[in-house]
């Protein structure tokens, strides 16, 4: 997990070049999160290392791909005040407003700590005994299909269930109001589509009016359930005492619902596909399950004690981050490592590929969950490991 464990080169040390730009390839790219800058990157990241410079005929500044913990670390951390968000948030923002993943600077401080209390240990604790119901509601329905040997579609199905989750988790009871009254799930071609074009903006924001309509029931009514719905509207600023605005709320379900569906659903969608492709991961998964949590009766403690569990699911998120690359832009000119950044400064950071490094990752490609046991393995450096 250290440069020290790696028995390879490393990357190729190439000269900086005209205008004090580092070394990056001679072809012109727009970096974008689409299938040639996957491929690109492929190729770059291994190559140029820590950072290094694409110049694009579409983007007047030039784009610096980081790969160093340091680095990533300073533009997210120590200096992040200097760093907005960067190109490819706009289409981000066409579907969910203007919430916690877009906002910047003051707002995003805002929202952050409006929210940030409703996610205490003891509100998810709550929060997972439904879950918990659903998960074995889904089992129920697998052991049928295993009893009458039918086939399921397992992307199919964590989709599904990662949107229920999350629409359970923000409406509780409300989630059956909206059924009856919509003659269905409004949401659900969220799960059965995985396009997320305009059109899909579209359609998704045209359903602010049912997460809208919940809203003024429950000012109207005084009824407040325990979910995620409720911990927004009772959220206060501790200086002024004002809570969100319709807007507001309406952003931050919006990027919940998104934000909170996909990465679960394809984090547990390669989670199978790892555990199916790896039997003795699987076998020793499935010891601790039977150790930690017999029954179906198991608490939330019991399940957050499940130390292999946590193991698995964070080497299955250095593999395949939900999040393959995000971008930040420079406010004002900074100095990264021996380089001049320019204000306006395009900044890329790839998990996909910065996982995958051997300078930072011991056989990179191995799934390995033990890599994360801390009482085997150095603490893993937490700018390397970056899944959202």
């Amino acid at each position: 997990m250290h440069s020290g464990e790696t028995k390879t080169s490393g990357p190729v040390r190439e000269a900086a070049r005209p205008g004090g730009l580092p070394p990056g390839p001679d072809e012109l790219h727009t970096l974008r999160p689409d299938r040639a800058t996957f491929d690109a990157l492929a190729r770059w990241v291994p190559r140029y290392g820590d950072i290094f410079c694409v110049l694009s005929r579409e983007r007047r500044d030039p784009s610096y791909v980081l790969s160093s913990p340091e680095l990533i670390k300073q533009v997210l951390l120590t200096n992040h005040e200097n760093y907005a968000k960067g190109v490819g948030f706009e289409l981000v923002k066409m579907l969910l407003g203007n919430g916690i993943i877009v906002s910047d600077g003051d707002e995003w401080r805002r929202q952050r700590t409006l929210m940030q209390p409703g996610f205490s240990r003891s509100n998810v604790a709550r929060l997972a005994e439904p879950m918990r119901a659903m998960n074995l509601a889904l089992r129920a329905r697998w052991e049928q299909l295993a009893t009458t040997g039918g086939t399921l579609d397992v992307t199919t199905a964590m989709s599904e269930l990662g949107l229920e989750v999350i629409l359970r988790s923000i409406f509780s009871s409300d989630l059956d109001r909206i059924l009856d009254r919509e003659g269905g799930n409004p949401f659900a071609f969220l799960a059965e589509d995985a396009t997320r074009d305009l059109g899909t903006a579209v359609r998704f924001r045209n359903l602010a009016r049912v997460v809208l309509g919940v809203v003024a029931d429950r000012r109207a009514s005084g009824e407040r359930p325990f979910d995620l719905l409720t911990v927004l509207m009772d959220a206060r600023d501790r200086r002024t005492g004002a809570g969100m605005s319709d807007k507001e709320l309406l952003d931050e379900v919006n990027t919940l619902i998104i934000a909170g569906h996909e990465t679960s659903a394809g984090t547990l969608n390669w989670a199978w596909y790892l555990l199916d492709r790896h039997p003795e991961v699987e076998a020793r998964l499935l010891a601790e399950i039977a150790a930690v949590a017999p029954g179906d009766d198991f608490s939330f403690d019991q399940l957050m004690g499940l130390g292999y569990a946590n193991r698995v699911l964070r080497e299955t998120l250095r593999l395949y981050p939900p999040v393959w690359l995000f971008s930040r832009r420079a406010v004002r000119p900074d100095r990264l490592g021996s380089w001049d950044i320019p204000a306006g400064a395009h900044l890329f950071i790839a998990p996909y590929f910065l996982h995958r490094r051997p300078e930072l990752w011991s056989d990179p490609e191995r799934f390995d969950p033990d890599r994360f046991d801390e009482s085997r393995h150095p603490e893993v450096d937490r700018y390397a490991f970056i899944p959202f």
